[in-house]
């Protein structure tokens, strides 16, 4: 298998994955509460990147953290996963999964705006065409199916899963400035994270349980696998055997449309035609943003 192939082999791994995210969520939270979900998928997490760093020799980086690094994880991983996911879960708790997941995508839209007071950057003209179009695939999206007809999406549900790509873009910028190998400060990032769920779940007693919970506990186990865990391995190797990172990160975007068909035939949500025209829209306003200009 060539170079090239492996790539693409990992980044389908990684994708294909990431795809069944929405449907494990559901199926978790229908007997399970948000934060103990939350918390089990992210000891998961924690404990598999864990294990990711001694399968690649790298204990020794470990104990190599200054008391800056160590706080930036601290901050991190309040961000991630603990509010992000919070906010995100909760959406899921309000919406079907085919609405809840792709109004999340518009985070690398929110990156840029976020980009001008964090990083001093410029916001082009087409940014916020880019914003308009993904904006306006939220809309169609949040529809479900009754394009002019409001009122049909639950609105603290659209708030909840659109305003949690705040966050999601907040921590991404924060997290490329952290110079650190990948897996360390992943790892470091949920471990805070899962402290801070476990101080949570111990104080509010928030351990909430419908009937038999093994499907909600198993699908939380995962989450914790392949949201952030495995699959993180699958995708930095791809990135690392790619002769080049463009084409191989735009697979990702074949995830959302993906999930459709799990959540179709797995959760048996009827799609709404409105959902995959609202996707092409949001993925079209990222494309956009993301596009370079042609040179001569």
């Amino acid at each position: 298998m060539t170079r090239l192939h492996k790539s693409y082999v990992y980044a389908l791994l990684a994708v294909f994955f990431w795809s069944t995210i929405p449907t494990a969520f559901k199926i978790s939270l229908r007997e399970l509460d948000v934060l103990p979900m939350l918390t089990i998928a992210s000891l998961t997490s924690a404990i598999i990147l864990l294990g990711i760093i001694i399968a690649g020799n790298k204990t020794h980086l470990l104990v190599m953290n200054s008391a800056r690094e160590l706080l930036s994880s601290a901050l991190l991983g309040f961000i991630n996963p603990a509010l992000y996911y919070i906010i995100l879960l909760n959406a899921y708790t309000l919406l079907p999964a085919q609405i809840a997941q792709p109004l999340n995508m518009i985070w690398p839209i929110i990156l840029v705006f976020l980009s001008v007071p964090l990083l001093k950057q410029k916001i082009k003209a087409r940014s916020y065409l880019a914003l308009f179009i993904s904006f306006a695939g939220v809309y169609v999206i949040s529809s479900q199916g009754h394009l002019f007809s409001s009122g049909q999406a639950d609105i603290k549900g659209v708030l909840l899963a659109t305003g949690s790509s705040v966050f999601w873009a907040l921590y991404f910028i924060l997290n490329v400035r952290d110079r650190r190998d990948e897996a360390i400060k992943l790892f470091f990032n949920f471990l805070f994270g899962s402290l801070y769920l476990v101080i949570a779940l111990l104080l509010t007693h928030n351990w909430q349980i419908t009937g038999p919970a093994i499907k909600g506990m198993i699908a939380a186990i995962y989450v914790g696998l392949f949201e952030m865990g495995i699959t993180f391995l699958f995708w930095l190797r791809a990135l690392q055997t790619a002769e080049s990172t463009d084409k191989i990160s735009n697979l990702v975007y074949l995830a959302p449309f993906l999930s459709l068909v799990f959540i179709h035939f797995i959760l048996h949500e009827p799609v709404y035609i409105t959902t995959p025209a609202g996707l092409v829209l949001i993925i079209a306003g990222i494309w956009l943003q993301n596009r370079k200009p042609a040179t001569v």
